[in-house]
């Protein structure tokens, strides 16, 4: 008498299966996996980018160990304007990222007269710009530039640390074409000095332990 009811459950089953195309539990997770690989890829690819401040070249404006989010589908529907922070490729070794400040635009005439720098002869207003004794702090050539103009297609840029910055003074001008996006919000920051591993998961696992070395007020903070 039982074993109608067990052909009737046996029919129900491969009716639900066939209904789920017969894909196996396994197979739905690995799909539902190489569609979330893929999603991350188009995003990191085509919308926004995570790096990491290595150097002081921009502080105070970005300390060293904060992780910034950078968009990199805005220049495609907004000009480049003075005073963007973007991540470039760095023009003599494109191997390696950049980020420093948009400061002359394609156009322009741009000079350097001691701390000043001046735009069409009008001195550029600048509060986020810092001098200090710094490698580059030795004048010449950095204290004083042009007057030149900056080409099509070309931009000027500079770290807001003026004396600790390599920047469009010492390699010049930046090819647009390079940019990789701009800088928008820093999402974590860290004392990464402090940190005694260069491994990875043991360098996570220091940040869980040693919750002090998060710098917890910069979490959020628009770049600008």
């Amino acid at each position: 008498m039982a074993k109608p009811v067990d052909d009737e459950v046996k029919k129900e089953v491969g009716q639900a299966r066939a209904a789920s195309g017969g894909k196996s539990v396994l197979r739905e997770y690995a799909e539902a996996l190489i569609v979330a690989v893929l999603l991350a890829l188009v995003i990191r690819t085509f919308v926004v980018q995570a790096f990491k401040i290595p150097s002081g070249s921009m502080l105070p404006t970005l300390q060293i160990g904060d992780h910034i989010l950078v968009n990199k589908f805005m220049y495609s529907f907004a000009p480049i304007q003075r005073g963007d922070i973007i991540v470039f490729k760095f023009p003599q070794d494109e191997t390696r990222d950049f980020i420093k400040r948009v400061i002359g635009l394609p156009g322009e005439t741009l000079e350097i007269r001691g701390k000043r720098v001046l735009i069409n002869g009008d001195p550029l207003q600048e509060s986020y710009a810092v001098y200090s004794d710094g490698p580059f702090a030795r004048g010449g050539d950095r204290d004083r530039l042009g007057p030149l103009v900056i080409p099509a297609g070309q931009l000027f840029m500079m770290g807001d640390n003026r004396d600790h910055s390599m920047d469009s003074r010492v390699w010049g001008f930046l090819d647009a074409r390079k940019i990789k996006g701009k800088a928008f919000i820093v999402y974590f920051s860290i004392r990464s000095e402090e940190i005694p591993y260069t491994s990875v998961l043991r360098g996570v696992l220091y940040v869980v332990t040693h919750p002090l070395i998060i710098r917890w007020g910069r979490l959020g903070t628009v770049v600008h």
